[in-house]
Formats: C-alpha cells, sequence, structure tokens
C-alpha cells in the first residue's frame, strides 16, 4: 500500500483508522497533499471530492447527521479553513461530530509573506470542542528552515540520544493530540479541529508505514443520576397539577415508546413536539405555532406549567420561546448528558443524562397522577384549531401556505424530508407529517448557508430518499452544492421561488418601499433552470394549484438522475395569507 513519506501524516491516517473514522471529504490544495496521498489510497476510507470548502463541510454535516459518527474533512492551508467555519458553527450548536483537519506551513515559514499562509491555530477558538496543534519535528519546534543543522549540543556523546528522545516526545505529543480530538468528537458529538504543520517536499511516498501510533479508547457511560435531584424532581412532579413537556430537534426513536405511552395517560401532562422533533402520539401537540398564536394574555396565562421538562436540541418556534419566556414555569429542568441551555430565562435543573435513562428511572417512581383538567382543555383547542385550518387551507389561493399543505400530503410514506431555514422549516411547523417520515433541518446556528448541501451529504449515505425543501435565496446562495459527484437519483430539490426573502414580509416593519425590495426581502427574478442543466438535473416548474398536483403524480418515482421541481409562488400574496391565517384559527 502507498503512504506518504512524512511520519506525520502516516499518524494521523493510522489512528482515524483505528478511531473507525470513515468517511473523508477532501477540498484540492497541495499543501494537505501528504493527508490526501494517504487517505486514497487506503481502501478502508471512503473518499469524497469537493472543490467547495463551505459546501465540503455541509455535506460533510449531512453525512454525519445520518451516520451520528465522525466525519472529517480535509483541506489545505490559509483561506481554505475559514470557509470551514460556519459549518464548525452549525455543528457546534447541532452537536455532530465533525473533524476538521488542516494542514499548515512549517513555522518557520509563517509571518514571512508566503501566500496562503494565516494563523491557523485555535481559528475556531469559540466554537470548537478541541483543538489540536500537531507538531512537525524537532527543527520545526525550534523554528530552523528544513535546510539548516541544529546547533551543536555541548554533550556530543548525549547528542544522539538526546535528539532521539525529544523527536520520540514530539510524536507521543501528537498521538495524544489526535487521540483526544478524536475521542472528544465521539464522547462530546461536536466539532474538533486538529492543525497539522508539513514541510516540503510534501509528495513522496513509501511502501511501509513508518509509525505504529497508540489508539486510546474513549469512554461512553452515561453518568449516573444523582438520587437527590430525582427526588427533588418527584415532589415537585407529584403535586403539579400543569406539566408541559417540550421536545425540539431530535431524532426518530430517541425515547422508547413506553415511556411516550406512559405520558399520554396522564393528564396534567402536556407534550408538545416540533416537526423536527420526529416524536409522534395522538395525545401530543405537533403544531406549536397553530396552537399558541392566537392565544390573548388570558389563554396564554392558563396555558402556563408549573412544570417545563425539555429536552432535544435548540427550538424552532419563536412563539413558544416568547410564551414561556412572559409567563415562565416555577420549574423548567432540562435532559441532556452535555448542554442545557437558559432558553426561558428560569432553567432549575440540568439533568446530565438521556431521556431514556431519565424516564426510565423516574416514571416508575410517580406515585399518582394528579387529577387535572390542562391535558384535555387544550386538547379540544387543538381540535378546533386543526378544523379551522382545513378550513381556511380551502379557501385561500394558491400561495405559499397552499403549497406547504399539497407537499405535506404528497410526502411518499419512509422518506427523509431535509428543510431550510428561515420561512420552510417555520411553515412546515404548521402541519403534521407522517410517521414514517424523518425530519432534518440544521436548527444549531439556523441559517440558510448550507442546507442544501447538508442535504445532499445526508443523501448520499441515506437508503431511504431524501427530499430536500427549500427557499429561494437558501437555494441559491449555496448554489455550489449542486457541483457534487455524489448526489443520488433519487434525490429530490423543491424549490418554493416567491422572489425573494418571504420571511421578511412576515416580520414587523415597513414593506413595499425600494429599501425594503433591496435590503431586506432582495427580491430578483432567478430561476433554477439553467443551474438543472448544468448540473444534470431533470427539472420542471409550476406557478398553480392543478399543475403542481400533476408534477407530484411523478416527481418521487424512480429516475435516471435527480430532479427539481421549482414552485413560483406570488410574492406580495403570501404574508397576507400567512398573517390571516392566524386570525381565521382564532
Amino acid at each position: 500500500m502507498t503512504h506518504s513519506k512524512i511520519p506525520l501524516a502516516q499518524t494521523v491516517v493510522q489512528l482515524f483508522k483505528v478511531k473507525q473514522v470513515k468517511h473523508i471529504i477532501i477540498s484540492p490544495g497541495s499543501r494537505n497533499a501528504p493527508l490526501t496521498i494517504g487517505f486514497t489510497n487506503d481502501p478502508f476510507f471512503k473518499c469524497y471530492s469537493l472543490v467547495d470548502e463551505r459546501c465540503a463541510a455541509f455535506f460533510a454535516l449531512g453525512i454525519a447527521q445520518h451516520l451520528l459518527e465522525p466525519v472529517a474533512v480535509i483541506c489545505t492551508s490559509g483561506s481554505a479553513l475559514l470557509n470551514y467555519y460556519p459549518a464548525v458553527a452549525e455543528a457546534y450548536y447541532s452537536r455532530l461530530p465533525l473533524i476538521v483537519v488542516s494542514a499548515d506551513r512549517p513555522k518557520h515559514l509563517i509571518g514571512i509573506g508566503d501566500g496562503q499562509t494565516i494563523n491557523q491555530k485555535q481559528v475556531y477558538e469559540n466554537h470548537i470542542l478541541c483543538s489540536a496543534n500537531l507538531k512537525l519535528d524537532l527543527k520545526d519546534e525550534k523554528n530552523i528552515p528544513a535546510n539548516e543543522e541544529l546547533p551543536i549540543i555541548k554533550n556530543l556523546e548525549d547528542k544522539f540520544e538526546r535528539l532521539l528522545g525529544l523527536q520520540k516526545d514530539i510524536q507521543t505529543f501528537n498521538e495524544e493530540s489526535i487521540n483526544t480530538a478524536i475521542n472528544m468528537a465521539i464522547q462530546k458529538k461536536g466539532p474538533v479541529h486538529i492543525n497539522v504543520p508539513f514541510d516540503e517536499p510534501l509528495y513522496e511516498t513509501v511502501d511501509k508505514l513508518l509509525v505504529a501510533p497508540e489508539d486510546i479508547k474513549v469512554s461512553l457511560k452515561p453518568k449516573p443520576i444523582d438520587d437527590y435531584v430525582l427526588r427533588t424532581c418527584l415532589e415537585y412532579w407529584n403535586g403539579a397539577k400543569r406539566k408541559l413537556i417540550l421536545i425540539g430537534c431530535s431524532r426518530p426513536n430517541t425515547i422508547e415508546q413506553k415511556w411516550l405511552d406512559e405520558l399520554s395517560e396522564d393528564e396534567s401532562v402536556i407534550v408538545m413536539t416540533e416537526t423536527t422533533s420526529n416524536l409522534h402520539h395522538p395525545s401530543f401537540f405537533p403544531n406549536i405555532d397553530q396552537i399558541i398564536a392566537p392565544l390573548d394574555d388570558t389563554e396564554k396565562e392558563q396555558l402556563k406549567p408549573d412544570i417545563l421538562l425539555t429536552f432535544g436540541g435548540l427550538i424552532v418556534s419563536k412563539k413558544i420561546k416568547a410564551l414561556l419566556r412572559k409567563f415562565q414555569p416555577s420549574q423548567h429542568w432540562h435532559i441532556d448528558s452535555e448542554t442545557a441551555y437558559d432558553t426561558f430565562f428560569c432553567l432549575k435543573q440540568h439533568i446530565e443524562t438521556t431521556p431514556n435513562v431519565f424516564f426510565s428511572r423516574f416514571l416508575p417512581q410517580i406515585t399518582h397522577y394528579v387529577k387535572s383538567t390542562y391535558r384535555d382543555d387544550w386538547m379540544l383547542i387543538k381540535q378546533k384549531r386543526q378544523a379551522k385550518q382545513k378550513k381556511y387551507i380551502k379557501e385561500i389561493p394558491f400561495s405559499d401556505l397552499k403549497v406547504f399543505d399539497i407537499l405535506v400530503k404528497s410526502l411518499p410514506n419512509n422518506t427523509i424530508l431535509q428543510s431550510s431555514n428561515s420561512s420552510t422549516i417555520r411553515y412546515l411547523q404548521l402541519f403534521t407529517l407522517k410517521k414514517s417520515i424523518e425530519v432534518y433541518c440544521n436548527r444549531g446556528t439556523s441559517g440558510i448557508d448550507g442546507s442544501t448541501s447538508t442535504a445532499i451529504g445526508f443523501a448520499s449515505v441515506a437508503p431511504k430518499q431524501t427530499i430536500f425543501i427549500t427557499g429561494d435565496l437558501s437555494f441559491f446562495y449555496d448554489s455550489n452544492a449542486l457541483w457534487n459527484r455524489y448526489i443520488p437519483k433519487n434525490f429530490r430539490i423543491i424549490l418554493i421561488n416567491n422572489r425573494g426573502g418571504g420571511i421578511f414580509r412576515i416580520l414587523p416593519g415597513p414593506k413595499n418601499t425600494e429599501v425594503f425590495d433591496d435590503f431586506f426581502e432582495t427580491t430578483h427574478h432567478l430561476t433554477a433552470r439553467e443551474l438543472c442543466i448544468m448540473y444534470g438535473f431533470a427539472y420542471e416548474s409550476v406557478s398553480n394549484e392543478p399543475d403542481l398536483k400533476q408534477a407530484l403524480v411523478k416527481f418521487y418515482t424512480k429516475s435516471k438522475s435527480p430532479k427539481l421541481l421549482e414552485i413560483f409562488t406570488p410574492r406580495l400574496e403570501n404574508d397576507t395569507v400567512l398573517l390571516n391565517y392566524f386570525d381565521f384559527i382564532k
């Protein structure tokens, strides 16, 4: 097998192999050539080549979303690794194991005016779990060029042994640093950065390994729940008549069905889920904004819980955040093995475990169900809202809201739904999806910058069909995502093009001015047709309800290439239709 001649490159590659980091996304460059040689010549690794580093990093996030295992991105030195930063921040807040490996110049070539050279150490300082800055060799540590000799050591008899020992220390340091970074990504579920200096020559190879790095194992045992914390929670729970469980972004089957069934039997408990929660039960409340948006302050006070129990990732609904910040519960507990955000400014307890572990200890110890009308009262409101929504959608013209109603009904069973941010995920929150559909969205930082790349990364490793619904600004912003050889033929993009940032028409503020159109809504006349021709997507466009329903009949079926359906909706009507919706369902 062919290996880079550089021991440091061999060390990185071999430790990735023993740690089972299989998926490697490489962006082209010269300084990272030793790593590219090592990874691409070993059949253990699945290597991908993506030119645009920003797209590459979000593509890697999509793979990590599906596999829940570390995925690596490899780049050259200089500005290349800065293009990873949006995905690094997303991985940090979405808790996804992304490993950034950046090639760097040796110390004596930094700060002298060479091209593609920046200060790479600690570059992601505020959004990274671990930064490992590796050492090249003894000369580089002393800032001595490769063609110069080390200073003469006075005791010549000790020279060889001392140099050998110092170099061995550097090897040990590198092995421990790489182990620590990868272990952190695995254990804490987040991004890490490994910065690797290389000196020329960069392309020399050997047939045999020069190193045998040690694998330092990681412990994944969950923390036990403190008995005092459990007793305290039980005391509050057994006396409370209004308990709200709010579930953020979660993977399917996060909680065992028996715990969901048990929670549904307690009439003092309301369980609110989001589209991204991937949890379903007939007694739960899946369309939060539909329930709470029309409430006045008196009704919001009635919804205010005594206890708020949260778990899962970040919350999409701005309306539930606003309600619970104003009408705060006396107790807010968050279940998560690592992190608890004080989203509602009233966090009392961070329960450092997983939901399944907590409920397995907690629910069997509940002594009785408190008599309450809390759930039943709000179930009646839920049913009324659903009936009014159905009536309203029948009456409205072709618009974004009408389109989402049609799309949600059309989605095939057992598929993956990827959503872009901004309007798209918020519209989806108003509808109940089929239980068999898994939903994902980049809700760590909630940016529009890499949604398409993430969806394609997910699709590249998912056995099920992936369908991506996106808005026009998000799609065109990330159009380089389509410059990708790994898009499966069954991948589908549904592009809702309302000619601008439609969400800004819904938010408070002045509308229909030149400044608003240009700098907030950013109106445009772009279409995806030419992009589809360039990147080999089958393309179809529609602008009315009958054509949309007809196009969807064959859209999800088997094909020789991925497909994109562009739906044009009326820019100046969408916001009115949506705002009137909340008035109507009240």
